[in-house]
């Protein structure tokens, strides 16, 4: 019977040094808010970024002036190479990863009606919310297994980062609805498939979180949030999700896989 992952603190795991993340999209947003809260408890972060190199440099050298560990890495995840390349900066330059937050992802281009959507749009959305993760995944987890083969790592661990609207029906971003619908069963397989190599996978589920996204529908969230849209009224921020983060990341919950934990504020409960 395999052994069961370490819940130790994940400074203390693995060979010496600190442990290693990937966090995609990690220059605003959720994804900064992860970064930042990761980089507090210890871990060195490869800060994965598409287009803001400024906004990403700005972070790693925000974190390295309080002791931080960070690595600026470009790349359009929705591209095999620059996954890759992600993959391959990140092991030039700690030697390991730990961790992989799948965290990037883009909205419906023009949000447009479900009978006026484009094959554009869905390829553009699918290939960075969808298939982009998935492949990374897989790249990551065939490191991770090396590295808990070789003994460099005692475990590793994938988040999965989805949305609210992977249950929440949008007519006007159906795409980008089933993508993140799709993620679910994403987390499913590669927590069976990895789980006898001491790998465990997670998805978070965030609510209406403040962001880069979001923005530009605040007046109508602003509304529904008061009315009621969930039991806990107010907005998300990015570091609710990131604490989730934390938690999964920390080895925690070393007896669970495949879990999905809910960061909207209660919205997923259904009410009468």
């Amino acid at each position: 019977m395999p052994t069961p992952p370490s819940i130790s603190n994940p400074i203390s795991s693995g060979t010496a040094g600190r442990p290693v993340a990937i966090v995609t999209g990690g220059s605003r947003g959720i994804g900064r808010g992860i970064v930042e809260r990761l980089a507090a408890d210890g871990w060195a972060v490869a800060i994965n970024f598409h287009s803001r190199r400024d906004a990403a440099d700005e972070l790693a050298a925000q974190l390295a002036s309080s002791g931080g560990d960070c690595l600026v890495v470009q790349g359009d995840i929705a591209s095999s190479a620059d996954r890759q390349r992600v993959v391959a900066e990140t092991l030039t330059r700690f030697g390991r990863i730990d961790l992989l937050v799948n965290n990037a992802g883009i909205t419906s281009p023009g949000r447009k009606d479900l009978l006026e959507a484009t094959e554009e749009s869905w390829d553009q959305v699918l290939g960075t919310n969808l298939k982009g993760p998935f492949f990374l995944a897989q790249a990551a987890a065939r490191e991770m297994v090396r590295l808990v083969e070789a003994g460099t790592i005692d475990r590793g661990t994938i988040i999965n980062v989805s949305s609210i609207s992977g249950f929440a029906v949008s007519t006007n971003r159906g795409d980008y609805c089933i993508a993140k619908a799709a993620m679910q069963m994403m987390t499913w397989l590669f927590a069976t498939r990895l789980a006898d190599s001491r790998i465990l996978v997670y998805e978070i589920c965030p609510g209406v979180i403040a962001s880069d996204m979001t923005a530009p529908v605040q007046e109508k969230y602003d509304k529904l949030i008061a009315d009621g849209l969930s039991p806990i009224r107010r907005w998300g921020q990015p570091g609710d999700v990131a604490a989730a983060v934390s938690m999964l990341a920390s080895g925690a919950l070393p007896f669970s896989t495949g879990e999905r934990i809910h960061v909207d504020g209660g919205f997923h409960i259904q009410r009468l």
